[in-house]
C-alpha cells in the first residue's frame, strides 16, 4: 500500500483518488473549500465537482496543502492551470519534496502564464522544484471525462516522462481493471494535445450548436474541423519541439481531442454551444474580462485560458492556426460566431462559404 497525495479537489483528481483507493492506497486530497474537505470526509462525497459519486473509507481530504505533500510515496496535481504554480510554490520545501524523495505526477491541462509568455506545465513547475526533479516529472493524459472514470467506465491514460523509469511508476501505480496506462516520451507533444484540444473543442461546440439551426453544418463539418484541430495541434507541437509524431495518433491525441469535442461530458464543448444557445458571452466586453470572472459561468472551460497563451504562442512561432484565432476573436468581442465559422471552414476549404444559421 502506498500513501498519495492528491493536490487539488477537483472532479479529475478526486477520480484518480478514488481509482487509487480502490487499489489500496492511502488517498489525500487537498481541497481549498472546507465544504468540500467535510463533504469528503463526513459523506464520502465530492458534493462539489463530483456528486452523486461513494468514495472509499481510505480516501480522505485536508485544507493543509503541506500536510497533504507531506511523507507521501507520490504526489499528483490535478489544480487547474490557473492554480497550479501557487501550490507548487506552497509545497517546495516539504521535506520529502526538498530533497526529491517522493516523485511527482501532474494531470493539469493547460498552459501556464508567466512573465516570460506562455509556457509548457512541466517546464515552468522545474523552475520552482528543487534540481532533482528537472527531467523526471510524470504528464498525465488521455481521454478521459471525470465523470465516467469515477464510475468505472474503461478508460486509457498516457504516462509520459523524460525518464523512463518514472513514466513506468507511474503507470503501474494507476493502472486498474478500468484503467489503462501506457508510457510516453513525448513529453512536449503529449502536453500540447492535452492543452489545445481544449481550444478546438469550444469551436467545435460553437459548430455543434449552428449544426441544430442550419441544413449546411452537419456531422461531416463537425468532422472536418477535428481533423483540422489536429492538424493545428501538431503544428504547434513540432515547433515547440514535439518527438514523436505517433503522439497525435494515439490516445494522447485523436483520442483526447475526439472525447474532448464529442462528449456531453465536455466544458469546452459545452462553453461553445452555450456561447450560441445561450449567448453567455454577452456580460464580458473582451478575453480579459471573461477571463477575469470566470466563476460567474459556474464552470471551468480550460480552452478559454489557453486560447490567449496559443495566440501569444502562434504570433512567437510564426504559426497560422485558423481554428485557435477564430475561437480567441470570439471569445474578445471582436467577431461574432457566425462570421468566424465561415471564416475558419474558408480557411479550410479555400473558398467562401456563405451559409445561414437562425440563431434562437
Amino acid at each position: 500500500m502506498k500513501s498519495i497525495g492528491m493536490i487539488g479537489g477537483g472532479a479529475w483528481g478526486t477520480a484518480i483518488g478514488k481509482i487509487l483507493a480502490e487499489k489500496g492506497h492511502q488517498v489525500q486530497i487537498w481541497a481549498y473549500e472546507q465544504e468540500l474537505v467535510d463533504s469528503i470526509n463526513t459523506r464520502q462525497e465530492n458534493n462539489l465537482y463530483l456528486p452523486g459519486v461513494s468514495l472509499p473509507a481510505n480516501l480522505t481530504a485536508d485544507r493543509d496543502i503541506r500536510a497533504v505533500a507531506q511523507d507521501k510515496d507520490f504526489v499528483i496535481f490535478s489544480t487547474p492551470s490557473l492554480y497550479l504554480l501557487p501550490a507548487v510554490r506552497q509545497i517546495v520545501t516539504v521535506p520529502n519534496i526538498a530533497e526529491g524523495h517522493t516523485p511527482l505526477g501532474v494531470l493539469t491541462k493547460g498552459f501556464v502564464h508567466t512573465q516570460r509568455g506562455p509556457r509548457l506545465i512541466l517546464e515552468t513547475m522545474e523552475d520552482y522544484l528543487p534540481g532533482f526533479y528537472k527531467g523526471n516529472l510524470v504528464y498525465i493524459s488521455g481521454p478521459s471525462h471525470a465523470e465516467e472514470v469515477a464510475r468505472g467506465k474503461l478508460t486509457g491514460l498516457i504516462s509520459a516522462s523524460q525518464n523512463p523509469k518514472n513514466s513506468i511508476r507511474f503507470r503501474e501505480l494507476l493502472n486498474s481493471e478500468t484503467l489503462m496506462v501506457f508510457s510516453s516520451l513525448d513529453v512536449i507533444g503529449v502536453q500540447i494535445s492535452a492543452a489545445v484540444k481544449n481550444v478546438v473543442a469550444i469551436a467545435f461546440g460553437i459548430m455543434d450548436a449552428m449544426k441544430e439551426f442550419s441544413g449546411t453544418v452537419g456531422d461531416n463539418t463537425e468532422s472536418l474541423l477535428l481533423a483540422a484541430g489536429l492538424n493545428e495541434i501538431q503544428t504547434i507541437a513540432r515547433a515547440m519541439g514535439s518527438t514523436h509524431p505517433e503522439t497525435f495518433t494515439s490516445i494522447a491525441g485523436v483520442g483526447d481531442l475526439d472525447v474532448t469535442c464529442r462528449s456531453i461530458h465536455g466544458r469546452n464543448r459545452r462553453f461553445g454551444r452555450e456561447i450560441v444557445l445561450k449567448h453567455i458571452l454577452e456580460p464580458f466586453s473582451s478575453i480579459d474580462d471573461l477571463l477575469s470572472n470566470l466563476q460567474e459561468l459556474g464552470y471551468l472551460p480550460e480552452g478559454a485560458v489557453a486560447v490567449a497563451n496559443v495566440k501569444e504562442l502562434a504570433e512567437r512561432l510564426n504559426l497560422k492556426l485558423p481554428i485557435s484565432s477564430g475561437v480567441f476573436r470570439i471569445l474578445n468581442k471582436e467577431n461574432t460566431p457566425m462570421d468566424e465559422a465561415r471564416g475558419i471552414l474558408a480557411s479550410l476549404t479555400g473558398a467562401r462559404l456563405d451559409f445561414h444559421v437562425d440563431f434562437p
